[in-house]
């Protein structure tokens, strides 16, 4: 069985719910949530967030997690269960407090990720970033390859980490020039967004003006990751434009401050 099908069987069990009342909640059969706690199939990722947002678990922590009946009890849907004698020692409990993880997909191990990217196993052993986030919303990081995102001199480097959020892989979902990670079956694509073509599928510009426009069909596609943020080990030196530029503003600043405190305007 998957911590998944235990983790849903776990959260029915201490919210005293029946598989058809759960199927009910989630517009799922009632057969389905049997084969997911049977560990038979699981469930597909728009359904695990629905779940997650429902509860206010982590999606992290929902798939990657076999969660204890405390850890439900950290989680204020849960808290309202409690006793009040027991409530005060589940908050105050801080060893059982959720921790919110993001794996992090190294280039040599993004092969993998393609085949194993569910398997609960492989992720573990990822190693993973911990950030601040919404614990609703499931977090992955992924090295950056290639030179398509950079662009004289600023932008995405090769060998940048960007921290990601995950996102519904329907396109009425994505921001207009907002960067997102897209996961085909053997491909890792790193652009903006820059709407629909006329076919319908997702147009992707490189901040690189020398790569062309992707065009990617969303059958194409199995996971969206919006870019948050990037980690960077590059640190480069101002070059002597922009040292002229700082040089050039402060004296602005100094010569703007002299006319003020002489009474010029």
């Amino acid at each position: 069985m998957s911590c998944i099908g235990k983790n849903i069987k776990k959260i029915r069990t201490v919210k005293n719910l029946s598989q058809a009342a759960f199927a009910q909640l989630f517009d799922l059969a009632r057969p389905s949530v049997g084969a997911y706690e049977e560990g038979r199939s699981e469930p597909k990722i728009d359904t695990l967030v629905q779940i997650a947002r429902h509860f206010g678990i982590s999606l992290d922590l929902l798939i990657t997690k076999e969660l204890t009946v405390n850890d439900l009890y950290g989680f204020d849907i849960f808290k309202r269960d409690l006793p009040q004698s027991q409530l005060l020692i589940k908050v105050a409990d801080a060893a059982e407090s959720p921790v919110h993880r993001a794996a992090l997909v190294m280039a040599n191990e993004q092969t993998a990720y393609f085949a194993r990217r569910q398997e609960r196993q492989f992720l573990d052993k990822l190693p993973s970033l911990i950030l601040p986030g919404e614990p609703q919303v499931l977090h992955r990081a992924f090295e950056h390859t290639g030179s398509e995102m950079q662009y004289q001199q600023h932008g995405l480097r090769h060998g940048d980490v960007v921290y990601c959020s995950f996102v519904n892989t329907d396109p009425s979902h994505l921001k207009i020039n907002e960067i997102y990670v897209v996961v085909q079956q053997n491909k890792l694509i790193t652009r903006r967004y820059q709407g629909l073509t006329a076919e319908g599928n997702l147009l992707l510009k490189a901040d690189n003006p020398d790569y062309e426009h992707l065009a990617v069909t969303p059958e194409d596609i199995l996971e969206i990751w919006h870019v948050d943020g990037v980690y960077s080990t590059y640190l480069k030196s101002p070059s002597s434009i922009e040292e002229r530029l700082t040089r050039l503003e402060s004296l602005v600043r100094k010569l703007s401050n002299e006319r003020l405190s002489e009474g010029v305007v």
